[in-house]
């Protein structure tokens, strides 16, 4: 063997060194960060929401005379 192949041999196992130990630290970080839970709730325990129209009765009526604040409102 002449001393490129030797130097080429040294390279290639010192990137391969970079690559497992890259992998191994990647691997223990993914693991360490994974232990966020989800809250998982039960139907009854949900929180209420806001009604719909269709629940409330829908929009009201418009208004023909001048709101409080002294303009006047859109109509459609």
């Amino acid at each position: 063997m002449t001393a490129a192949w030797i130097d080429f041999f040294i390279m290639l196992g010192v990137f391969a060194l970079i690559a497992i130990a890259s992998l191994i630290w990647v691997v223990y970080f993914r693991k360490r960060g994974r232990k966020h839970r989800r809250k998982h709730r039960h139907p009854r325990e949900q929180r209420a929401t806001n009604p719909t129209l269709a629940e409330t009765g829908g929009l009201p009526p418009t208004r023909q005379s001048e709101s409080p604040g002294g303009t006047p409102s859109q109509t459609p």
